[in-house]
């Protein structure tokens, strides 16, 4: 499979350990552009778990890669990047939770804003955006409040890509050619 390298918006979706990253990943090099590495968590030196997994995440990516840490306004960023590059966003669940102070109002300008970037840059964008919801109801509002926004936002972006890929098992799916859009 050969990926075109003017724009296009792809969502690379699952659940944890599924190979949502390797898989993104993957497909920056199907690009043939240099790559952008958007790096959305927030490094917590009190959580020697969460560094290990940043860790990791970072071992494999290629060295000539330009990593950027965008843990807020990820929008303007996407507006402001050099053309002719494969950005690469991982992840959507981490941006979500540094977001998740932010009232409802706040929340859906940022969600706008997001949306507005994703579909006026000119290079090609792959995102990782976790899956949830697939579970128990968060016991707690927090929880709940991360879920929705979460869902609701892989739900959008998952309008406008194409491909969408569902990475489960270590295997990719494309839902733009197995599934039916309900909207």
């Amino acid at each position: 499979m050969k990926l075109s390298n003017s724009h296009a918006l792809i969502l690379v979706t699952g659940a944890a350990r599924s190979g949502k990253s390797e898989w993104a990943e993957k497909l920056t090099d199907q690009m043939g552009l240099p790559v952008i590495y958007l790096a959305t968590a927030i490094i917590d030196p009190e959580d020697p778990l969460w560094q290990d997994r940043i860790k990791i995440h970072r071992q494999r990516r290629p060295e000539n890669w330009l990593t950027l840490e965008v843990s807020h306004n990820l929008a303007q960023t996407i507006l402001d990047l050099e053309t002719n590059h494969c950005v690469l966003i991982d992840s959507l669940g981490t941006y979500v939770a540094n977001c998740l102070e932010q009232n409802d109002d706040l929340w859906q300008e940022t969600q706008d804003q997001l949306l507005y970037s994703l579909q006026q840059s000119v290079n090609p964008i792959i995102l990782v955006g976790e899956e949830t919801g697939w579970g128990v109801i968060p016991a707690y509002k927090s929880g709940r409040i991360f879920r929705d926004r979460l869902g609701h936002l892989i739900r959008l972006i998952g309008a406008i890509a194409d491909p969408v890929y569902l990475v489960t098992g270590g295997h990719a799916l494309n839902l733009k050619l197995l599934g039916v859009a309900i909207n």
